[in-house]
């Protein structure tokens, strides 16, 4: 497919998305762009005490304007709009606790969010023009996402990705005219970072700083699409099939225009590592139950491919552990399973989950079957008195197939939330419960509520 076929699919996106108003999305639609704000802002708490975190955003905040917006990391902090949006970007993945879309690799919330919190507190919109720019900017990273495809798992979406979601967000927000919002799209589709996928399997802290450089450079590619500095309608192919090699569809950008919305097949976390290990985490919960980890002689994982290239029995940073199968599997074994505490530096040099990772030896699944359980694991303990015990999980949970009940995502968000923002949790549940009032509160009202002590 030519360029132009893409610059004319993307022209048709925009000209769809810049009509539609809060009010003619579809009432679960509504739901789910609420439950999406509220997980990705617990999970950039989550992250809050991480010490490379606290010690960027400190650094930032050095360097920061006057002050816009604020930073949720429980410190009263408070920065210039693009400094926010980085701070909060770079927060929003450090725990491995956003959500993300199924259907491809791409964690569509966190590219949208932060340069909204940034720019919603800054210019006083309010919550309801929050959450649309969220639907519209989730809609169009899925769909160039979708309309992609890459052979292998080269580049990590959330450099190749975000800054055009938050570009696309951004541009609903302020309702920017369709020339101009396509120029920003396209703007930002040519600042995109090439963010190598084996970084973070190899222990590379930089992955978890991506979103955060896009959230900013969505900000400056927006801001100057509206003084002529814009892409080429054609930026998206010139980029992502010209020079990252992927095969274009352009009928995945412009067909089924609100037929249905990507936001919709989102699923959400409660293990705060790699998606793709988290069938196996539920299968070893249940063989926890039938034995202990100090029982096990080995750990074999039949799995799928995705999985599979998680491939680090010595992960030596946190971001590494979460992104290798062989520690998923040890570290869930021993703490029978997979929450922050898990996942932690503690954990990470655990005596313990680092013999059982060398216990660990991974195969195929095959078949594979098709999605929704294109992402399975099947889980097979050897025990040291010769039992063998197996546990298969096709799809995990949290998923459109398997979704978490609401109250079992509030939950985790009270858990994070309740000690550095006690009012935080009780704000968010009347925004999940679309509450009027809230809706039409400013971002920046809301914000101040939820971080007052």
């Amino acid at each position: 497919m030519s360029a132009d076929h893409i610059a004319a699919a993307l022209q048709n996106l925009v000209a769809f998305t810049a009509r539609v108003e809060w009010s003619d999305l579809p009432e679960a639609v509504r739901h789910r762009a609420a439950l999406v704000l509220s997980d990705d802002m617990a999970a950039m708490v989550a992250a809050r005490d991480e010490p490379e975190l606290v010690a960027l955003q400190e650094g930032v905040a050095r360097s920061a304007g006057v002050a816009e917006a604020t930073v949720y990391n429980g410190r009263a902090m408070r920065l210039d709009r693009y400094s926010a949006a980085l701070a909060n970007g770079c927060a929003s993945d450090w725990a491995e606790l956003d959500e993300g879309y199924r259907k491809v690799i791409c964690h569509a919330g966190i590219y949208c969010l932060p340069a909204l919190f940034a720019e919603g507190e800054a210019e006083g919109h309010s919550a309801r023009d929050i959450l649309r720019a969220l639907v519209i900017g989730y809609e169009t990273a899925a769909r160039v996402a979708r309309a992609f495809t890459f052979p292998n798992l080269v580049l990590h979406p959330h450099g190749s990705l975000a800054a055009v979601g938050g570009a696309a967000a951004l541009s609903a927000l302020r309702r920017l005219p369709v020339e101009e919002a396509v120029g920003a799209i396209s703007g930002a589709a040519t600042m995109v970072l090439p963010g190598p996928y084996t970084h973070p399997i190899k222990g590379s802290l930089c992955r978890n700083v991506w979103p955060g450089i896009a959230a900013q450079t969505a900000l400056h590619a927006t801001d100057w699409a509206a003084l002529g500095i814009r892409g080429l309608p054609t930026a998206l192919h010139d980029v992502y099939a010209d020079a990252f090699l992927a095969e274009p569809d352009p009928a995945e950008l412009s067909e089924d225009l609100g037929g249905t919305w990507a936001i919709s097949d989102g699923y959400h976390k409660v293990f705060a590592c790699c998606q793709y290990g988290h069938a196996g985490i539920e299968a070893t919960m249940r063989l926890c139950e039938q034995a202990s980890a100090d029982e096990i002689e080995t750990i074999h994982l039949d799995t799928h491919l995705k999985a599979r290239l998680m491939d680090n029995p010595d992960p030596d940073t946190t971001i590494a552990g979460k992104f290798s199968i062989q520690h998923i599997a040890a570290t869930a074994a021993v703490h029978g399973g997979g929450g922050f505490e898990a996942f932690s530096a503690r954990a990470l040099t655990d005596p313990r989950v680092a013999a059982l990772r060398h216990k660990v030896a991974i195969a195929p699944y095959e078949p594979v079957p098709d999605w929704p359980n294109d992402r399975p694991t099947r889980v097979t303990w050897t025990l040291l008195d010769g039992r063998v015990l197996t546990e298969e999980v096709m799809s995990a949970r949290g998923g459109p197939d398997l979704p978490f009940a609401p109250e079992e995502i509030r939950d985790k968000i009270r858990g994070i939330t309740d000690a550095p923002y006690p009012a935080m949790a009780p704000a968010l549940e009347t925004l999940m419960d679309l509450d009027p009032t809230v809706l039409s509160e400013s971002w920046a009202m809301l914000a101040a509520r939820m971080t007052a002590r």
